[in-house]
């Protein structure tokens, strides 16, 4: 009997941690949002005000950050100033996919990954104002799925905790 009452404490336990855990995972992706567009918002004044190359602008918002979005940022700095042959957009590509399949890769979207590796597409070969329109936009993007998310946050990390709750508590009443 007492094998039973730890089975179903058990089972309530990680349902709930479960869907706090989901919870979390919706608001850490806002945040890097947020922060992504702070550090884009940085790289185009590094570009349109500074003038400086790509390469040195990337590398000094990326030190600005210290999380994977810093990292990435930096890295492809680094594969700029490697100069294997690769285009930027390769290299950035590259960068994207690092920081995605590494340990904070769950965080973003699929979607925000799909825009994040369009945006190497347009830099790095224009001129500056072109460059700096292409930041605009993406920031645009931006704007509008953090708008979206910040909307819809409180009702789905609310709604991820009582699901992961509730259905452990099924789970336990379906078992005994």
């Amino acid at each position: 009997m007492v094998l039973k009452w730890a089975g179903a404490a058990i089972i309530l336990f990680s349902g709930t941690g479960f869907g706090i855990w989901m919870a979390w995972r919706w608001r850490a992706r806002l945040v890097a949002l947020e922060t992504l567009r702070q550090m884009v918002y940085c790289l185009k004044g590094e570009i349109t005000y500074s003038r400086a190359p790509l390469e040195e602008a990337l590398d000094r918002v990326g030190r600005r950050e210290s999380s994977f979005l810093g990292e990435m940022f930096s890295g492809a700095a680094q594969g700029i100033a490697q100069g294997q042959g690769e285009t930027f957009s390769k290299i950035w590509e590259n960068e994207v996919r690092k920081a995605e399949s590494g340990p904070h890769g769950g965080i973003l979207d699929p979607e925000d990954v799909r825009q994040l590796s369009g945006l190497g597409n347009h830099l790095g070969y224009l001129d500056v104002d072109m460059q700096e329109r292409t930041l605009l936009l993406y920031l645009e993007q931006l704007e509008l799925t953090i708008s979206r998310l910040r909307g819809e946050l409180k009702e789905r990390c609310r709604l991820s905790t009582a699901l992961g709750m509730m259905g452990s508590l099924l789970l336990v009443i379906l078992m005994y």
